[in-house]
This record gives C-alpha cells, sequence and structure tokens, in this order.
C-alpha cells in the first residue's frame, strides 16, 4: 500500500479518484484471497466486495482512510510550520491568478475542511487546531473512524 499512496499526504482527492482506488484495492484483494469454490454448483467464482470486506476487516483497512488520516497528519506539521515556510504557502494560500479550466477547483485545504466538517467541526480554523496536538489527535481519530462510501 505505500507505493500506491506514496506522497497522498499532498493529494486532493475527487470521488472518482477515492472510487478507483477502491477498485484498485478490491482487486489486490480479490488476488489475495484466491477465488471461492460454490457450495451449490462446485464452479469456482469471484469474491463479492461483501465477502473481501468480512475477510479482511480492520478500523484501518480502507485505502481511503489511510489517505485522509496521512494528509490530516501532515496538516498538522503544514500548521506549525507558520506561514513564512515554503511549504504552508503551496499549501494553505490562495493563488493569486486564476486557474485555467482543466485545474481541480478543490484545493489539498479544502479536503482538509471537508474532512473536519464531516466529523461535525467544520466551523473551526484547523490552522489554529493543529498547534494543540492533543485536540488535534481527537478530530484525527474522528477522522478515521469516518464511515467512507
Amino acid at each position: 500500500m505505500d507505493v500506491v499512496s506514496y506522497g497522498c499526504e499532498t493529494w486532493s482527492l475527487t470521488l472518482r479518484e477515492k472510487r478507483r482506488l477502491r477498485v484498485f484495492e478490491n482487486k489486490v484483494l480479490r488476488g489475495i484471497f484466491a477465488p471461492k469454490r460454490d457450495e451449490v454448483t462446485g464452479q469456482w467464482r469471484k469474491l463479492h466486495n461483501e465477502e473481501l470486506n468480512g475477510l479482511y476487516s480492520s478500523p484501518n483497512t480502507s485505502i481511503v482512510r489511510v489517505i485522509k488520516s496521512r494528509s490530516m497528519r501532515w496538516a498538522v506539521h503544514v500548521a506549525c510550520m507558520g506561514e513564512k515556510r515554503g511549504v504552508c504557502r503551496v499549501l494553505v494560500r490562495k493563488p493569486e491568478v486564476k486557474r485555467p479550466l482543466e485545474r481541480l477547483r478543490r484545493r489539498w485545504e479544502d479536503n482538509i475542511r471537508m474532512d473536519l466538517q464531516a466529523v461535525g467541526c467544520g466551523t473551526i480554523n484547523w490552522v489554529e487546531v493543529g498547534e494543540d496536538r492533543d485536540r488535534w489527535r481527537a478530530f484525527l481519530s474522528a477522522v478515521m473512524n469516518l464511515r467512507v462510501p
């Protein structure tokens, strides 16, 4: 999973990319858990998604959850860096020029805000909360426990 999620801390995932990641994850799991023999007909068949989830169920198994948690952890580091560091300026500030049409409209910071809003903490300033590590860990655990569709 590390090869697939390399650099995922700064990704701005769209619904299409999330779906593609889930499809890839299921494909890998189908390769790990070999085909199953049907008891009634005796023929081999692929495992359904529900069966895969039953065989490989753990709170942190979904690749989308792992990517969200890594980006939230990275957000803490960005919040603690300050405005003068290059990483913070690139990921948080608003661009001065208008974006081209093919450019994503959602930024990395927008994903962080959406994850916090899904947990019920969308009205807070995540940069200020990022400086309080104990409070941020509570948010991070809440995001990890989110049900990802």
